[in-house]
């Protein structure tokens, strides 16, 4: 950029995973940029993630909940009206729209910034487009998101070579699930395991079955003397109940740190990570917690855990991927089988050194 200490804006509003997957452009722009100031907009259920990062020096928080219950109402217009002037008054040089969406781009738009930066319209939606000027375009193959995120900055005419996302796990945090969901495994040796079996509401088609699940939890127990460590949002935490209520072992802990960085040090705390195609996946993946990531109909060249080498185990089925989050019929995550898991879990634990149980 030929700018000097450019004032940039980050547009990613959500969803979790997707501003986690955000991440690496941040960083590698603030690699490139060290003097730039740079801001992000998001929305409130990823904003501690971005809240105190070290690569941002400010972050503006949509109340996506209050906005959603009230969305006409003269509070919420007055909100929107003054956060477009905090936004212009900023006098941004330059708006990146990573998100791609009406909402995002109108953001961009309402910030009065002369350079607009997104995608083009054959990889945007809603008219997002028209909002933009200066559009990138992407490759005709598929790439992963993380990737994708990328390539607004090297469009920008910088290198991408530095992408690790710093994860904001504050002194707190640590304090805090070291003295809460670690507390009684000071002088514990086998394997910590994290296992996230849910999805977010909207996506129960990603979901592998509860009863598998339980079978997969016993027979880490059994076999390495291990501790699961079960993570849920307090949509997903039946999910958990009825998964332990089928397990034979009793040797797990419901995992709910209040925060998203609180749950990136209880993920980097452990040993492995086994779930479903969400948010955390990705944030273990990033703090450097090996990875099982369950894939059926979502496509894991696009969303599977970028940066470092995870296991993905999927089945071909005749009709993934797809996007059909109504679906009943489960083929895709039911062809996925408790022996593919625990393959992966010996490969995993063997290789860190953790040996099985004499029989």
């Amino acid at each position: 950029m030929e700018i000097k200490n450019p004032k940039i804006l980050f547009v990613r509003l959500g969803a979790i995973g997707d501003v986690i997957r955000t991440l690496p452009a941040l960083r590698a722009l603030r690699h490139n940029l060290s003097d730039a100031y740079i801001a992000w907009v998001v929305e409130d259920r990823a904003a501690s993630l971005l809240i105190n990062h070290p690569d941002l020096n400010k972050v503006f928080v949509l109340p996506r909940k209050e906005w959603q219950k009230n969305p006409l109402s003269v509070k919420t217009l007055k909100e929107i009206i003054q956060l477009t002037k905090k936004l212009r008054k900023e006098n941004f040089d330059l708006v990146l729209d990573f998100h791609g969406l009406f909402k995002s781009g109108l953001i961009t738009f309402l910030t009065g910034v002369k350079c607009r930066v997104g995608y083009t319209r054959k990889f945007s939606k809603e008219g997002n487009f028209l909002f933009i000027n200066e559009q990138v375009t992407l490759p005709d193959y598929k790439i992963n998101r993380a990737e994708r995120n990328l390539l607004l900055v090297k469009h920008l005419g910088l290198k991408i070579d530095e992408h690790n996302p710093l994860i904001p796990i504050s002194e707190k945090d640590r304090e805090v699930v070291a003295s809460t969901i670690f507390s009684e495994l000071t002088s514990f040796s086998g394997p910590k395991i994290i296992i996230h079996p849910g999805s977010s509401l909207s996506t129960p088609y990603k979901r592998w079955g509860v009863r598998r699940f339980a079978q997969v939890a016993d027979s880490i127990i059994q076999k390495y003397g291990g501790k699961i460590f079960f993570t849920a949002g307090n949509d997903e935490r039946e999910r958990v109940n009825k998964i332990t209520k089928q397990m034979a072992e009793s040797h797990y802990v419901l995992c709910q740190p209040e925060t998203l960085t609180q749950l990136a040090e209880a993920l980097r705390r452990c040993d492995l990570f086994i779930g479903n195609d969400t948010a955390p996946m990705h944030l273990a993946a990033f703090v450097g917690t090996p990875v099982i990531a369950l894939f059926g109909p979502t496509d894991p060249i696009e969303n599977a855990p970028f940066g470092q080498e995870a296991i993905v185990i999927r089945k071909d089925v005749s009709c993934n991927p797809c996007r059909i989050r109504e679906c009943q019929n489960l083929l895709c995550m039911d062809a996925i089988t408790v022996n593919d898991v625990l393959e992966a879990v010996d490969r995993v634990l063997l290789r860190k050194g953790f040996n099985p149980n004499p029989s």
